[in-house]
């Protein structure tokens, strides 16, 4: 037997403890009612279908009926889509490159793009998403039979006779193992139908639905309205603008009052409260004993109005990346140096968003009329070209408030080799291929009839 050695076991030593305090996790009595909404709810959990479905409902009624959203709202799809967005090949060959762009174009004019784009754009801002279905339609007049169909996000939901959710569905979309969208469900009829409450729908693979929302944390899978922050804000707005309003009438009502300085039991003569007495036009008139003649000073609006409403409107613009004269259509209180100021922010939030609408919508929507096209004559040499073409998308551009000024500093950017006629209309939203040989063709028939640019410019 091995005798039995006593073995020292060292001594452990606890590791510290550091114990941070932040100001904003304590629960004070003072904090506990601002925080008292704040949960630990999972994206999709945060965003249920009830909750989206009154926000939805409560962000179309402000835009419906106020000004000012229906105005940011419009402002936003404008400057986002434009005209409309234009494709750009980069393909080796140019003449590929023009026969596929002109035929696009042609086939984008046929289904109204721009305007469904638009209409996409304002439901993302009010709605949170939007869904659009990859269809055909023999009505279209163009070779290229694809149409592109917009569907409310009302219509996209779990389906109505379905009472055992899955754990891979979310809300009318079912996910694949690997948690991507597989399969949409549609409803055929709006629930807010007034003609019947329609229960049937279809399972649409998600190869043909193009879902376009902002993902706010990750694991969402459904958008909620853009102007959600400033909802409260729009209703504040409306109420102050009610009050001053009822305030004015108020006291625009009294045409005159009588008051008088003597004790309810003095020498005054005894008048009801309250009474109202008519007033003729051009008339004399003699007061009651100890009374006298006054009139309601109508103090509104205050002076503090428009400096509510400003700051309102600045807050509400702001969730949206908007800069306050944009907003609000005024630049009265803006100078030129903080009005491009404010203007740089916008147009890269414009820029990030048209980026963002040509990876999701354009690019799927290019990829499917592809698809289309090849299966004609004129589009068979597609079927040999690559999966994926090279290619780009340009927008308007955005006009320069002092043109002289940004054609100088263009030139001298030319003239220092810092930026190439590509880029330089690629800021105006054109694409320098084609008008380079535009302006190659004006330039030959100016020769052609004897306007050169010297004549032209010594004449001016």
């Amino acid at each position: 037997m091995w005798p039995f050695r006593k073995r020292s076991i060292p001594q452990r030593t606890l590791p510290a403890v550091l114990r941070a305090r932040y100001d904003a996790a304590q629960t004070t009595a003072d904090n506990a009612r601002h925080w008292a909404m704040a949960d630990g709810l999972s994206a999709d959990a945060a965003t249920s279908a009830d909750v989206r479905r009154k926000l939805r409902d409560r962000a179309r009624y402000e835009v419906a009926n106020n000004s000012y959203a229906k105005g940011i709202v419009l402002t936003i799809a404008n400057d986002t889509i434009g005209t409309g967005p234009r494709l750009q090949l980069l393909s080796d060959d140019d003449d590929i490159n023009r026969h596929v762009e002109a035929a696009f174009a042609d086939w984008s004019k046929a289904i109204d793009l721009p305007g469904k784009l638009r209409t996409m754009r304002m439901a993302k801002a009010t709605d949170g998403e939007t869904f659009s279905l990859l269809t055909g339609n023999l009505m279209i007049d163009s070779p290229v039979k694809l149409d592109v169909q917009l569907v409310e996000a009302d219509r996209v939901a779990s389906p109505l006779l379905n009472l055992q959710a899955t754990p891979n569905e979310v809300d009318g979309i079912f996910l694949d193992p690997f948690g991507r969208p597989a399969t949409y469900c549609i409803l055929r009829q709006h629930p807010g139908n007034l003609g019947g409450w329609g229960t049937a729908y279809d399972l649409v693979d998600a190869q043909a639905v193009i879902h376009w929302f902002r993902t706010d944390r990750p694991g969402q899978h459904r958008g909620v309205p853009e102007i959600t922050p400033a909802l409260p804000l729009f209703a504040q707005l409306r109420r102050y603008t009610l009050a001053v309003l009822a305030a004015a009438e108020t006291a625009a009502d009294f045409a005159a009052v009588l008051f008088t300085d003597s004790p309810a039991n003095g020498e005054a003569q005894a008048l009801e409260p309250m009474d109202v007495v008519e007033l003729e036009k051009r008339m004399a008139t003699v007061l009651p004993d100890g009374w006298r003649l006054g009139q309601v000073e109508a103090h509104q609006p205050t002076t503090t109005y428009s400096e509510f409403k400003r700051e309102i409107l600045n807050e509400i613009a702001r969730c949206l990346n908007l800069p306050y004269n944009i907003a609000a259509c005024n630049s009265s209180g803006y100078n030129y140096a903080s009005g491009r100021l404010d203007h740089q922010t916008y147009f890269k939030s414009i820029r990030v968003e048209q980026a963002h609408l040509g990876e999701v919508v354009l690019d799927r929507i290019f990829a499917a009329w592809v698809e289309e096209a090849m299966l004609l004559t004129e589009f068979a040499f597609l079927r040999t070209a690559q999966q994926r073409v090279p290619r780009q998308w340009f927008f308007d551009g955005t006009e320069h408030v002092d043109p002289l000024k940004e054609a100088n500093a263009q030139a001298k950017r030319l003239e220092s080799n810092t930026t190439t006629l590509a880029a330089e209309y690629a800021r105006q939203g054109k694409d320098w291929e084609t008008e380079l040989r535009q302006r190659a063709k004006e330039n030959e028939l100016m020769a052609e009839l004897g306007l050169t640019t010297e004549t032209h410019d010594a004449a001016a």
